[in-house]
């Protein structure tokens, strides 16, 4: 035996006829089956296929159109609806402006009216008066000429008691404004400042200008005393009245121009006079 004879080959082994027949083999079984697969596929492939329509589908540029011409449409009806909001509102607006003009020239109307009758009844009172005054010159000028009448003349006496009392309010009020049918204590009219003024001293006086002027004893105007009424016009039918202050002056509401004002007898002479106190 070789020395070497216990040492193992590391050569491969031969391999052997059997097993290379039967590797053949299964080799050729392998190529049958791949043939026979190709065979079944050609005959499927021969086969007719159903086809399914589809519905076309839209595009991205037509999808696009579609929502450009929804909104156009969409802003054409909101632009028509805010014309129709804007023709509304000018159709509301022009009406109001007309019956606030309606109105106005109502008003100015009324104001234009009250004042034309404000003035006709302080131009009557003025020539109401200018008679009065007119009357009275020309009774004294006969009265003179026949020597059986008399200058006037007035008391100089100073006021006391509840003349005092009267002659003193009245004369707090000059410079107040004359509003008709007022009876203080910011605004008088002629009856309701003598009234107020005797109100002072517990006197209650009618309210208007003729009864006033029959309200107490009838008294000359050559005889006055601080605290008589003064009035004019005729007694029971008298248009203004005022207080006399003495000195030769009275206080009365005269007309919207002048307020409540301290005159001397001569810029209005009175008609006649009455004593209440």
């Amino acid at each position: 035996m070789s020395h070497t004879a216990h040492i193992r080959s590391h050569r491969k082994p031969r391999r052997s006829a059997s097993t290379i027949a039967m590797r053949a083999g299964v080799a050729g079984g392998v190529l049958s089956t791949l043939a026979v697969a190709g065979a079944s596929g050609s005959a499927n492939a021969a086969e007719p296929v159903t086809q399914t329509l589809e519905l076309p589908t839209l595009t991205a540029d037509l999808a696009a159109q579609v929502a450009q011409s929804a909104d156009v449409t969409q802003q054409a009806a909101a632009s028509y609806q805010l014309q129709a909001e804007r023709d509304a509102a000018a159709a509301k607006a022009a009406k109001e402006a007309k019956a606030d003009l309606a109105e106005a020239k109502k008003k100015a109307a009324e104001a234009k009216k009250k004042a034309e009758e404000a003035a006709r009844k302080e131009a009557a009172e003025r020539a109401s008066r200018a008679a009065e005054r007119t009357t009275l010159s020309a009774s004294s000028d006969t009265g003179s000429s026949t020597g059986t009448g008399s200058s006037t003349s007035t008391s100089t006496s100073t006021a006391t008691g509840s003349a005092a009392a009267v002659v003193s309010f009245v004369q707090a009020q000059v410079g107040k404004a004359y509003v008709s049918g007022a009876t203080g204590p910011s605004a008088y009219d002629c009856s309701g400042l003598v009234q107020a003024a005797f109100k002072q001293v517990g006197i209650s006086l009618p309210r208007v200008s003729q009864a006033q002027s029959t309200a107490g004893t009838q008294v000359g105007l050559d005889n006055l005393q601080p605290g008589d009424i003064l009035y004019w016009g005729g007694a029971g039918s008298a248009y203004h009245v005022g207080v006399y202050v003495g000195g030769g002056m009275f206080v009365g509401a005269q007309n919207s121009s002048t307020g409540v004002v301290e005159k001397p007898l001569s810029y209005d002479p009175p008609s006649g006079a009455v004593r209440v106190l």
